[in-house]
């Protein structure tokens, strides 16, 4: 198979999809592999390093998806990449589709096969693709939540671990999945006193089992929430429903209850975001304030460490990539339960309910199109 590896357009995007090791891996298998120049320099890989791993190089993106029978992305195609996508071309990235119409009509028109990473879906629930970009985005909330705390950001001016004889700042995370987890082991880590909600019990009996004395577990209900942001310096939103959109677990009316320059992290953005005055954010302009409450809602934030975060993502990434190279989407989707999870418009069908249910689509059963 044809693999095409473009660079990243959006905004301070800075990740690349793949590897000059995940590349070297497909070359073995006998797949040509078209890196787009240039695309993995802001990760710290050359363009000679994908050369010596067996990949070619080609000067435009446009060379590349007309070149590639599998295009593979980090995040969601924009505007300027929708007439570049053709008819069965495999695009395998984030799509996050339930929270933008105007992306998934355009895939439809495309009718191209899109494979979307956040809904590969393993047996026990987890969502391997998910996983390593979460992990980042957990623990880089607590880390950009601290900077913007800071005064000269408008923020309260408090230090998370406080010193001795200062109290440590208050952290409210809203979920405890993975972003939830990580998060809370950073901030914990940095001595704040720190809240997770949630509203599976057994996930709260396991964190109240495994955090440290400083982590406290909350059920997650309105008026919890309501009475825990008074008091909070930080917030994080870490809520997930897979393939969904997020839902607004603090509305517009609770900033007032909120202290002037308390911080809103919401990493549930990318996915319509779980609080409702947060719209998406870039790295070039990562925060607005309303109401005195500062709201940091970048959509790809692993994107500011993109070293960390491609090989975190290439890991991940590469075995599925492998399959579908090796056997074609549909052989690898009919084989792999996971992977046909992954499938959410194929060819102008929509084959995954959520997103179908988001904008009112008809919903296409995915093994009509295996």
């Amino acid at each position: 198979m044809i693999v095409g590896v473009p660079r990243e357009v959006k905004n301070n995007e800075n990740r690349v999809a793949l590897t000059p090791a995940g590349a070297l891996e497909l070359a073995k298998r006998q797949h040509e592999v078209y890196v787009q120049a240039g695309a993995g320099l802001s990760s710290g890989f050359t363009d000679e390093a994908y050369r010596q791993a067996g990949a070619h190089l080609l000067p435009t993106i446009d060379d590349v998806y007309a070149k590639a029978d599998m295009i593979i992305k980090v995040k969601e195609p924009i505007e300027q990449e929708y007439p570049l996508i053709r008819e069965d071309q495999l695009v395998f990235t984030y799509f996050h589709f339930a929270s933008y119409e105007p992306l998934t009509r355009a895939m439809i028109d495309s009718k191209a096969v899109c494979l979307a990473y956040e809904t590969v879906e393993l047996d026990d629930g987890s969502l391997p693709l998910l996983v390593p970009m979460s992990e980042v985005a957990g623990r880089m909330a607590v880390q950009e939540g601290a900077k913007y705390l800071e005064k000269p950001a408008q923020g309260r001016g408090i230090l998370l671990g406080g010193v001795p004889g200062v109290a440590p700042g208050n952290v409210l995370i809203l979920g405890g999945g993975v972003v939830g987890t990580q998060a809370a082991k950073m901030a914990a880590g940095l001595g704040a006193r720190v809240t997770i909600m949630d509203i599976d019990l057994p996930r709260l009996r396991y964190l109240e089992d495994t955090m440290p004395l400083n982590v406290t577990t909350v059920y997650s209900n309105e008026l919890n929430i309501r009475d825990y942001i008074k008091h909070s310096d930080l917030i994080i939103g870490a809520v997930l429903i897979t393939g969904a959109k997020a839902p607004k677990l603090i509305t517009r009316d609770m900033l007032k209850d909120m202290q002037a320059g308390t911080v809103l992290v919401d990493v549930a953005v990318d996915q319509g975001g779980c609080i409702e005055t947060c719209t998406p954010t870039t790295h070039a302009e990562p925060i607005f304030i309303i109401d005195d409450v500062v709201h940091y809602c970048v959509a790809n934030m692993p994107g500011a460490v993109p070293y960390t975060s491609t090989i975190a993502l290439t890991n991940a990434t590469l075995p599925y990539a492998i399959q579908l190279a090796d056997k074609g989407w549909q052989a690898a989707c009919r084989q792999s339960p996971s992977l046909k999870l992954g499938l959410n418009v194929v060819r102008g069908k929509v084959t995954y309910k959520c997103v179908a249910d988001a904008f009112d689509l008809p919903l296409t059963p995915v093994d009509e199109v295996l």
